[in-house]
């Protein structure tokens, strides 16, 4: 995973522990699971758009 090992991966989540505490960290997990979710739905929907234009730009030129 992004070429990080266990052990970086765990020096992370401690230095994340300790700058946030235990009791915020569920709150950022969700807020990033969240942000994360959105911004997949938003290039989803620019890809479609994009794809929806080209084909009508197709169909003008085919006419």
């Amino acid at each position: 995973m992004f070429g990080l090992g266990y052990q970086e991966l765990l020096i992370i989540l401690v230095i994340v522990l300790i700058l946030f505490g235990a009791n915020r960290l569920p709150d950022l997990a969700r807020s990033l699971g969240s942000s994360v979710k959105e911004f997949k739905k938003g290039v989803s929907e620019a890809t479609k758009d994009d794809a929806t234009a080209a084909k009508k730009e197709e169909e003008k030129k085919a006419s």
